[in-house]
């Protein structure tokens, strides 16, 4: 009975993180518009990222903004994935393809920069006016879009990745199992002051 009520929840927590991720999918790759809340902390991580990239140069500076606001979401998969939590795995994933949407919308404005700008410069038209690519900003931009997208759909799909079982039949357990019973601690000077 425990059991099956423990595979539910994991079950009803795989649908909810699926629903959360198509949600943040339905927003960015349907309606078109900046996924709410989360569009607030991209933000600020893309922000974040040009100030750690300060040093750097000019093109890496700009660029570093874009890279954060995926690179994050991405790493929290790489984290929640080490962790064996595919449903996690899978909402961060979704999360990155929602922020490469976000990127793609900031690259394909770099010719008209119609964009509200926090700060001075637009940091695509700089990027790619310096490699003299803003007449392919539409391209580029559709790639991006494209990646999130199936950066999304894989997102969805981890959500429902089984986690394997490890099965030890026999062989000895690397954690440490609790004491059953009395434990005579009276020669340990520790535990008897």
């Amino acid at each position: 009975m425990a059991a099956q009520r423990a595979s539910e929840a994991r079950w009803s927590r795989r649908l909810l993180l699926a629903g959360l991720a198509a949600l943040i999918g339905w927003f960015a790759f349907v309606r078109q518009q900046p996924v709410p809340l989360l569009d607030g902390f991209d933000f600020a991580v893309h922000e974040a990222g040009h100030l750690i990239a300060f040093p750097l140069p000019d093109v890496g500076m700009y660029l570093a903004g874009s890279v954060a606001q995926v690179a994050f979401p991405l790493a929290m998969a790489a984290y929640f994935a080490v962790r064996r939590d595919p449903a996690a795995t899978g909402f961060c994933a979704a999360w990155a393809g929602a922020s490469m949407w976000d990127v793609s919308v900031y690259v394909a404005d770099a010719p008209v920069q119609a964009l509200a700008i926090v700060g001075g410069n637009h940091d695509w038209a700089f990027v790619l006016g310096h490699y003299g690519a803003l007449d392919r900003a539409g391209a580029i931009a559709g790639w991006i879009e494209l990646a999130g997208g199936i950066a999304l759909l894989v997102g969805i799909a981890l959500c429902f990745v089984p986690v394997p079982v490890r099965i030890s039949a026999g062989a000895p357990s690397a954690r440490p199992r609790p004491v059953r019973g009395a434990v005579d601690v009276s020669g340990d000077p520790w535990a008897s002051g």
